[in-house]
């Protein structure tokens, strides 16, 4: 019992020992002090990153390439947060912002960067991780394909309307807050939305309409939405309110009529939740027709106040054209398309394709779908509400047995039992659209173990000025099943 004891004493002081070791891990900065350093990459939302010792700072504002004086205001476990005080050697992409809240906002976190520095950004960023992530070196992966003009892009706009010390404010959340950032321009939304909501603070102030206060749920608008169809000038403008009262609803009318051109619609969303979800179920038309008309490529497509719709259509047309080439169709094919939302990328394979079979679990998004076919006169798509996971299985038990696989997730990727139903059908290619490079290549790293072979990645900027990034990749079948 002694030699148990004694064993068992020594095992708990080692226990101790590394426990003691592990909290007293030696980290080379401190909280509030200041150091220089060199930014050597960067990270996923665009901070610069640099290391003192091989500890990790990340640096907000800084960029790749330069040297800078931090001042450490968070220190962690593994790395560090630093707040730039002085740039000592500045990057070839620096360039000074050209909106005057850039730093505040926090909606645009690399309008700091030439775009030629972005688009480079995000090309290394998916390289990055599909290197390391995915497990992937041997693949081409092109420059980010940009845009000519890469500013007033966005179609669509949706912003909290609050009172704050006394003062209307309509914009954005400060960046980690609920505070409102009084917006009177913003250069990656349509200036027709700039207008609108100019027009909105000046006829809250006139008539004295209270705004929405989420500490109590008093007040009446809580958002102003704006969506502009890019191709045919049409305006949608949307009122939420906390309720179905909405004093001096006339004058708003009369105002946004007289001053906004292309208006098509106005819309009041009521809802009277408490809760971050922007818009309720029920809607009223005040004035005009409930839905405006866009177009992309050469298919048009309605769309209402609560339609998803992607808000850069001329990027938009570029990446589902890129799906297509990837596709390779020549008119014989059955094609999968999982997560399908509205049917757009469903449309475009179409064209070329003997069938599509597009998948999506928000009956909504199906609805908006078959409208989208009719629209277009598409007969040759059917659209299926449910799980892709259950679903294609399905779909497969039937015999339907697909050529062609495209997949456009949400930012949680696949899921892993859809990749294997995929795998198992035994298609020739798939193509996988992405908006979330790290999930993208952890299903890359999968669907090669499932005898897929990536071919080449194309990385697409879908939003200018952020750090997001979308890809469209070519997987290549390498089996002999």
């Amino acid at each position: 019992m002694f030699i148990l004891y004694f064993y068992s004493d020594k095992i708990l002081k080692i226990k101790i020992l590394k426990r003691v070791m592990k909290l007293a891990k030696y980290i080379p900065v401190e909280e509030g002090k200041i150091y220089e350093l060199d930014i050597t990459g960067m990270g996923f939302q665009g901070e610069g990153v640099g290391r003192i010792e091989n500890f990790a700072i990340f640096v907000k504002g800084a960029l790749k390439g330069e040297k800078v004086k931090v001042e450490i205001q968070k220190v962690q476990k593994n790395f560090a947060f630093g707040k730039l005080i002085e740039i000592v050697k500045s990057s070839q992409y620096r360039t000074n912002p050209i909106c005057p809240i850039y730093e505040s906002c926090g909606g645009c976190q690399i309008q700091h960067m030439t775009y030629e520095g972005q688009l480079e950004f995000k090309r290394e960023r998916v390289e990055d991780v599909i290197n390391r992530i995915g497990k992937i070196t041997n693949v081409k992966i092109h420059n980010t394909i940009g845009m000519e003009k890469p500013l007033r892009y966005r179609n669509k706009v949706q912003l909290p309307v609050r009172r704050e010390n006394g003062e209307v404010k309509i914009g954005f959340f400060k960046q980690g807050t609920h505070d409102v950032i009084d917006v009177r321009e913003c250069f990656i939304q349509d200036e027709i939305a700039d207008k609108v909501v100019n027009l909105t603070r000046e006829w809250i102030n006139k008539y004295n309409i209270e705004p929405y206060d989420e500490t109590n749920g008093s007040g009446i608008v809580r958002h102003i939405m704006i969506r502009k169809a890019f191709a045919t000038g049409e305006v949608m403008v949307v009122i939420v309110t906390n309720g179905e009262k909405l004093p001096f609803k006339e004058e708003f009318i009369d105002l946004m009529v007289k001053n906004i051109d292309g208006l098509k619609s106005i819309v009041q969303n009521i809802n009277s939740k408490i809760t971050n979800v922007i818009l309720g179920e029920k809607n009223i038309l005040l004035w005009g027709q409930d839905y405006i008309t866009d177009y992309i490529g050469k298919f048009k497509f309605r769309i209402s106040q609560l339609s998803f719709f992607q808000v850069n259509p001329v990027q938009t047309n570029v990446l589902y054209n890129k799906a297509l080439e990837y596709a390779n169709l020549s008119g014989d094919e059955i094609v999968f398309d999982a997560y399908c939302g509205t049917g757009t990328i469903s449309l475009f394979l179409a064209q070329r394709a003997k069938k599509v079979y597009g998948v999506e679990i928000v009956e909504e998004a199906i609805k908006n779908a078959r409208e989208n076919a009719r629209e277009n006169d598409m007969q040759n798509v059917e659209f299926i509400v449910g799980k892709s996971e259950e679903v294609i299985p399905k779909l497969i038990e039937k015999g339907i047995i697909p050529d062609v696989v495209v997949v456009d997730p949400p930012r949680k990727g696949c899921d892993e039992r859809l990749l294997h139903s995929i795998a198992k059908a035994n298609p020739k290619r798939i193509v996988y659209v992405s908006c979330d490079p790290s999930t993208l290549a952890r299903d890359l790293n999968l669907l090669e173990k499932l005898g897929y072979k990536t071919i080449e990645v194309q990385p697409v900027d879908m939003f200018p000025q952020t750090a997001h990034v979308e890809c469209v990749v070519l997987m290549q079948n390498v089996t002999n099943k």
